[in-house]
């Protein structure tokens, strides 16, 4: 049995008007000694920005900054910057994050080289409407039945001319890895239901053909697709892969789809070292599910939402969402965790 410890709330909303409904899905850095986090920071209205802190512990805040450290600018985000992660690849911080603008859920990317400012670089997710996207992956054999999950909803409930035009494919949940592989930038990100992998090369390689492509081969891009019992839903990337001995230690998120609604758990896998599409091995049960109070209940129910993660003194502190309104952390031991993924 995993012994992970739920260390408490982090962070909870505050009387300051960027973020009075909720602060959540946090992304999370080690660097120089110095962790930062970076959350998504609601206001009334659904409206998301960047919200910053600096912690003195892994689960002590020393200084909190009353103003976002970044809020939407642009017209594919105008309705928030919402989940960021951050990952450190040679000397630049890249920070993903999903960019809403009330229609669609885009992937898209602000660097840094001091983590104090981030130059936006805009979306870099495909831009594809859901008809076109049933066309591509139609291509892909053997896909999941629930990769034309959205296409169904949207097509049964007829959303009208005007938004049905607007709507692209929703992306989501991107996280680099640490580190190039085979020379070429590794990026996890979710299209539902499952977890895919992109490599390139320069950001300008991602364009409407390149994306054309890999979706008319779909199939071999999927790291990861629901299989267990707690993920009868879908799941989705968490927190950035870290390098172990092992292979890559990803966290990530999964629903459970339940008589009360979607249950959202954190759990474990490992992938191998050189080629990531190779999943080894998953976690049998949940690592996190939202048995407390304060993760049980908020602006949405029973959210357990994995966005970051560090390791420090040879613990894991695992940082996540709670119930879509506050910021949790909990840690393991880092090789007990690996031995029970070893074990199943």
């Amino acid at each position: 049995m995993l012994k992970i410890k739920k260390l408490g709330v982090l962070l909870d909303t505050t009387d300051l008007g960027f973020e009075n409904e909720g602060v959540f899905n946090p992304a999370v850095i080690l660097e120089e000694g110095a962790i930062h986090l970076f959350y998504r920071a609601v206001r009334s209205g659904n409206y998301s920005s960047i919200g910053y802190c600096l912690l003195d512990k892994p689960d002590s805040v020393r200084k909190r900054h009353t103003k976002p450290l970044l809020f939407p600018e642009h017209t594919y985000e105008s309705q928030g910057m919402e989940d960021p992660r951050i990952t450190k690849v040679e000397d630049t911080f890249y920070m993903t994050y999903t960019a809403y603008d009330k229609i669609n859920a885009a992937g898209a990317i602000a660097t840094s080289t001091d983590l104090k400012k981030f130059e936006k670089k805009g979306v870099i997710t495909p831009q594809f409407t859901y008809r076109e996207y049933k066309h591509f992956v139609e291509c892909s054999p053997g896909l999941n039945e629930k990769y034309f999950f959205h296409y169904k909803i949207f097509k049964e409930h007829g959303l009208g001319p005007e938004v049905a035009g607007k709507l692209k494919i929703w992306d989501k949940n991107l996280m680099f890895f640490p580190k190039k592989i085979n020379g070429n930038f590794a990026l996890l990100h979710r299209i539902h239901p499952g977890i895919q992998i992109v490599y390139f090369d320069r950001f300008e390689d991602l364009t409407h053909e390149f994306w054309k492509d890999y979706f008319m081969s779909l199939e071999k891009h999927i790291v990861m697709d629901p299989k267990l019992y707690y993920e009868s839903s879908h799941i989705g990337g968490g927190c950035p892969p870290i390098e172990t001995k092992e292979g890559w230690l990803l966290i990530y998120h999964a629903a459970q789809d339940t008589p009360q609604g979607f249950k959202y758990h954190a759990s474990a896998a490992l992938l191998d070292l050189n080629d990531p599409q190779i999943e080894i091995t998953r976690l049998k049960t949940p690592l996190i599910s939202p048995t407390l109070k304060w993760e049980k209940e908020g602006i949405v129910n029973n959210i357990i939402f994995p966005s970051g993660a560090i390791v420090h003194n040879d613990y894991l502190y695992i940082y996540y969402g709670a119930a879509d309104q506050r910021v949790g952390v909990a840690s393991i031991k880092l090789n007990e965790l690996l031995n029970q993924l070893k074990q199943d």
